[in-house]
């Protein structure tokens, strides 16, 4: 069963860690690591993880994006408009809605509301959704004192006076999210298999081209994707993520790295296959095709 076909239903496991870094700050709370305050488990938004992805097709696909930084989204609303000859419009604009399907990758995966301007194209409901990911264990964030030799400003070059600063990280942390992909919703909005291999493609490589000092070491560990042969699907999805377990090797001590971790894979039902496109941090190119 191809991983890239879209009149398929998928569901994936994913598992990324990070090393002394900040995988996600919380603006509320002083850009800390996000973390559930019940658990003391870290958190990283669905939002956080589908920007990692619209920044790798951005990189290396040359791909449209809708939600980026360089144009407001009202204004490209109104270009897919004048390409069809719309002008201003407050009701639902079908047309229009599917042009920006057609011009936008992160639109045809992840949907997009597109009645913020004078022209309403409706909304998107985007096939492919992902959750937020929870450290398997709590976290300990560390909020780090640094100082820096550069001056702001020229009296404290002339005094000398050092500038302090603040560095919030996560000493380790081994996170887990899911995902879902909708065939039905898929087909609405124009998915082909070229978006679907590139969106697989994404997620395993998402943190090579998004390195920064804040963020420290961060990798994708294990990536289980799961392959239905019908558009319905053959079992459950929370089912289907049972399959997946992460335990720790020794509880005895703070894990920190991912072979801290054994990774256990079960049975899945009859009519899903299993794909480990990443598999301990490996990762399987043929799978991706």
């Amino acid at each position: 069963m191809s991983l890239r076909d879209p009149n398929r239903r998928h569901e994936f496991v994913l598992l990324f860690d990070v090393t002394n870094g900040n995988p996600n700050g919380d603006p509320d709370a002083g850009n800390l690591p996000r973390i559930d305050p019940e658990t003391g488990c870290g958190l990283v938004t669905d939002v956080c993880l589908k920007r990692k992805i619209r920044n790798y097709v951005a990189d290396t696909s040359g791909q449209a994006l809708f939600i980026q930084s360089r144009s407001s989204l009202n204004a490209l609303i109104g270009e897919a408009g004048a390409k069809l000859g719309v002008g201003q419009d407050k009701r639902p604009n079908e047309a229009v809605r599917d042009q920006m399907c057609r011009d936008y990758y992160d639109i045809r995966m992840f949907g997009a509301v597109l009645s913020t301007g004078d022209l309403n194209a409706g909304q998107v409901r985007g096939p492919a959704q992902m959750s937020f990911a929870r450290s398997l264990d709590p976290i300990f964030p560390l909020d780090l004192t640094i100082t820096r030799g550069a001056r702001t400003t020229q009296e404290r070059m002339e005094t000398g006076e050092t500038e302090m600063g603040r560095k919030p990280i996560v000493p380790y942390g081994l996170y887990r999210g899911h995902g879902y992909f909708n065939p039905f919703l898929a087909e609405q909005t124009g998915v082909t298999e070229g978006d679907l291999g590139l969106f697989w493609e994404a997620l395993a490589h998402m943190f090579e081209f998004d390195r920064s000092a804040t963020r420290g070491e961060m990798a994708v560990q294990q990536l289980c994707a799961f392959t239905h042969e019908n558009k319905k699907g053959n079992a459950s999805a929370h089912h289907l993520f049972s399959c997946v377990n992460a335990h720790r090797v020794d509880d005895s001590r703070s894990p920190r790295a991912f072979s801290d971790y054994r990774i256990e894979i079960g049975e899945v039902p009859t009519g899903v296959t299993l794909t480990s496109i990443v598999d301990r941090g490996v990762v399987d190119f043929a799978s991706l095709g």
